[in-house]
């Protein structure tokens, strides 16, 4: 009987955790979360979570059935149990008269984990808590990283030939990876809170930085450029884009600041750090404050390698070309204090899959 239940609990939480995902481009800055109720073994309801600010997966999931009452309810993320933009989803459930709860994974906000399901036992609801809990956390690594670290979690995105270089000695890197592997970046940065680079990558690429998907509801992520002393042309294409552009910098220059901001940036002064260059922690603390779960780096080799020296990405996904540009051309990461192999930085293999021609290669930074 156990061992039934238990199958039975996984599988209505992969419909759940299905679910979730079709929110992966618009929820930010909230959790991914998807809901399936369920009486006599047959779904009889099921609800996601689209937009902060719109209905909890919970809550969507009720407004889809007539009569939950003794129903299980399967849902990814520990249900809420205070009062935000909408209701608690716990006394919702409470007060439909459900009989149990089946949650992945508690709220890995320290001030809120637990809470959901001790409200849900105090009305008498059986409550189960771990079910493909790995797979729920997966989902949502940047909000458990934000919740628990204070910083977003962070992804650089490279893309390099076979001979590991990422553009010419002159800066050339168009195109190294083929429109496949590019269009395979734009899932990525529309999954992100946030798409991060460096002053000198606008100057010398003037990139977009924003989702460029026809056809697909996305929230798109917050564009932050890093800029200590405000080089950024009040003309890059970046500002006159939709959504938010952040230029973060350490110089207090009013007329640029001014110059900037009227030309559609918004402007935060943050902390140098001893070279009078700003301080990397204290930007992903910034973001974190901004609400940012997740942030994507693309950048050149200076700002991806003082990044990686200070254990500050998390992963990297490398699009790797059949190309060999040559030993003049320009490396990954910029690491001038890495002397010995002692101090090499160690990263585990995680996934390798195949995009036109390129392979998409994904890594885990040890730390």
């Amino acid at each position: 009987m156990f061992e039934q239940t238990r199958k039975q609990d996984g599988h209505f939480m992969a419909r759940a955790l299905f679910l979730a995902r079709q929110g992966t481009y618009t929820t930010k800055p909230n959790p991914r979360v998807g809901c399936v109720l369920v009486k006599d073994k047959q779904i009889i309801a099921e609800g996601w979570h689209v937009r902060a600010g719109q209905g909890h997966a919970e809550i969507e999931a009720l407004k889809n059935t007539q009569n939950a009452q003794g129903a299980t309810v399967y849902v990814t993320l520990e249900p809420c149990f205070h009062y935000g933009r909408t209701p608690p989803c716990a006394e919702a459930l409470i007060n439909a008269g459900v009989a149990r709860v089946v949650v992945a994974m508690k709220d890995p906000n320290p001030l809120v984990a637990g809470k959901g399901l001790a409200l849900l036992e105090q009305a008498d609801i059986s409550v189960s808590c771990g079910v493909l809990d790995d797979e729920a956390r997966l989902l949502n690594k940047g909000f458990v990283s934000r919740m628990l670290t204070g910083k977003p979690y962070v992804i650089s995105k490279l893309a390099m030939s076979l001979d590991g270089r990422t553009a010419m000695a002159s800066g050339e890197s168009k195109w190294i990876t083929s429109a496949q592997a590019r269009q395979d970046v734009q899932k990525l940065r529309a999954a992100s809170g946030a798409v991060l680079t460096g002053v000198d990558t606008v100057i010398a690429d003037d990139p977009g930085m924003n989702v460029r998907m026809e056809g697909v509801d996305v929230e798109q992520p917050v564009r932050i450029i890093l800029d200590s002393s405000l080089r950024t042309p009040v003309t890059a294409r970046v500002l006159a884009l939709e959504g938010r552009t952040v230029i973060l910098t350490c110089s207090e220059e009013q007329n640029e600041i001014e110059a900037l901001e009227g030309a559609g940036a918004e402007v935060y002064h943050l902390a140098a750090d001893a070279k009078g260059r700003l301080d990397l922690a204290e930007v992903l603390g910034f973001l974190a404050e901004q609400q940012i779960n997740d942030v994507l780096i693309e950048a050149g080799s200076v700002l991806n390698g003082a990044l990686i020296e200070q254990g500050l990405i998390d992963e990297c996904i490398i699009y790797m070309a059949p190309s060999i540009l040559g030993s003049s051309g320009r490396g990954l990461f910029a690491m001038p204090n890495v002397s010995v192999m002692a101090e090499k930085k160690q990263l585990q293999f995680v996934d390798m899959r195949k995009i036109g021609m390129d392979l998409r290669l994904d890594y885990k930074v040890q730390k």
